[in-house]
């Protein structure tokens, strides 16, 4: 694109550091709940449902309302918008501390999702349109991007000091601090942004997105579960008819919630998949993994903390020498052989055993290092590939892949994981009825009931339950790397193909300025 040359001020650069605060307030919720799922599942005892669903409702929630929340953005302000998600994420946070039972749990991590929807599309948004000049933008975009890994890095540590000294529910209370900062310096630093023309926000359009993907996630969850069943089967049958409607909605809307046109740009969709798979594979890994280093491999919360740093940092290290190397290589290789190298490091995790920390944290950390272009070279390709008029609802898509991806990856790859262990796992004769079904619905709820068995009954029932987790991880990883590698290489093509249609459409394009109040 012809892009313009304003560059942004110091106030700019000095906002860019607010946007920081909730991007790394994410990133240090998504990594701290991983280590505190042991204690708060001993704690409140979930079924093996409520566990994922303790898991991933967060992130479902912000899928489902990423792209309401940009419109909104658009039509309030984006900065208003912010600091009303800023406060009532930091509320949200406080009641999830103090959560009672699963169910309790839950419903403050949906608030949370629904919440942190209003962060997201915000700071990035906030971004396309404080740094209009292309270089600037990128650089920002890197900024941004760094600071959501930097939130990878300490989160372990952070989490495991907070789990070490306090209860489980400690590691919500981070963003309350974090939010009050945020509450406190984006009027004075943050310019507002709104869109004049922006269109209305369309409540049936807001029903029918959480109608297709809630019940969908439902359905996946049920089949891994219990098996498929007719009921089940009605309901991803529903929520499937239910996302026609909307799509078909969206396409009779003079402002629809979701701009379908956007996906003409084959740059803009190729980026947008490329994201979601990646997310979609790490989030259910990583999941496996941190339950691995403490359930499997006997590791406290801080040792497990401490020994995921080096694959957060590999993740930051292939986030900074991404936008280097694309200078010189086209940016679609630099892609492609960066998930060909994350799965050499999945393949890893296929050899690992249950004292195998070593191997898996090299895995891990190979992994991260291939994927971590992703986030700073799709996020520029997604963003550079709109007119600035269509940021926002740019912005709100990326971030709508990314969290979805990951959230769906947690629920595929989570129920693979726990079928594998249920079909894996032999329990030791003489145990209880209540104890044998709870050790078989996870590993979790086999660590739980050993204590209170004979030694030798616990010692064989939580060594079959380790090696049958194990065996799931091996699953889920093999399963990755195959998944990863396929669309490395589609990525690669239709992203070089998409390279003479782009030039050719953004001929003569420009960015248009925001509308600044």
């Amino acid at each position: 694109m012809n892009e313009t040359t304003a560059l942004a001020g110091r106030r700019e650069w000095t906002g860019l550091a607010v946007l920081a605060l909730p991007t790394l307030l994410l990133s240090l919720d998504m990594s701290v709940l991983h280590l505190a799922v042991p204690h708060l599942a001993a704690d409140l005892r979930p079924s093996s449902t409520e566990l994922l669903w303790i898991i991933d409702i967060y992130g479902f929630m912000i899928a489902g309302f990423l792209v309401t929340m940009g419109t909104l953005g658009d039509r309030i302000g984006r900065r208003k918008l912010l600091m009303y998600g800023g406060a009532a994420f930091g509320v949200a946070s406080i009641l999830a501390a103090f959560a009672s039972s699963p169910e309790m749990l839950i419903a403050a991590r949906a608030a949370l999702g629904v919440a942190g929807a209003t962060l997201m599309p915000s700071t990035l948004a906030l971004i396309s349109n404080m740094f209009p000049n292309a270089k600037q933008r990128g650089l920002a975009i890197a900024v941004w991007m760094s600071c959501f890994m930097g939130g990878m890095v300490v989160g372990p540590l952070v989490g495991g000091l907070l789990l070490e000294a306090f209860w489980w529910g400690a590691v919500f209370l981070l963003a309350v601090p974090v939010m009050v900062l945020l509450l406190a310096t984006a009027p004075k630093l943050l310019p507002e942004y709104r869109d004049e023309q922006a269109g209305r926000l369309d409540l049936v359009s807001v029903v029918l997105s959480l109608g297709t993907v809630l019940p969908v996630v439902f359905a996946l969850k049920e089949f891994a579960k219990d098996g498929v069943s007719v009921a089940t089967a009605l309901v991803l049958l529903c929520g499937l008819a239910v996302g026609v409607l909307f799509v078909r909605r969206q396409r009779t809307l003079t402002d629809p919630m979701l701009d379908l046109s956007l996906f003409r740009n084959r740059k803009f969709t190729a980026a947008l998949s490329i994201m979601s798979i990646g997310a979609l594979i790490m989030g259910g890994v990583f999941l496996l993994v941190s339950q691995y280093l403490q359930l499997v491999a006997g590791l406290s919360a801080v040792e497990a903390g401490a020994v995921l740093v080096p694959q957060a940092l590999a993740v930051v290290a292939g986030s900074l020498i991404a936008p280097r190397l694309a200078s010189r290589i086209r940016a679609e290789f630099v892609l492609g052989f960066g998930m060909i190298l994350a799965a050499g490091g999945f393949v890893l995790f296929t050899q690992a055993g249950s004292d195998s920390v070593v191997l898996i944290v090299l895995g891990m950390s190979i992994a991260a290092f291939g994927m971590g272009p992703q986030g700073v070279l799709c996020t520029e390709m997604v963003i550079s590939s709109v007119p600035a008029r269509k940021a926002g609802a740019a912005s709100a898509m990326s971030e709508t892949t990314g969290e979805f991806g990951i959230a769906m990856g947690i629920a595929l790859f989570g129920s693979l994981g726990t079928a594998v262990y249920r079909d894996d796992l032999t329990l030791p004769s003489g145990l209880p009825g209540g104890a044998a079904a709870e050790a078989g619905e996870s590993l979790a709820g086999a660590t739980n009931v050993a204590p209170g068995l004979d030694q030798q009954v616990a010692a064989s029932l939580l060594t079959s339950a380790r090696e049958a987790f194990t065996g799931g991880l091996h699953t889920v990883a093999a399963i990755g790397a195959v998944v990863v590698v396929a669309f490395a290489v589609i990525g690669m093509v239709a992203l070089r193909k998409s390279q003479p249609a782009e030039q050719a459409a953004e001929q003569g394009e420009e960015r248009e300025p925001a509308v600044v109040s």
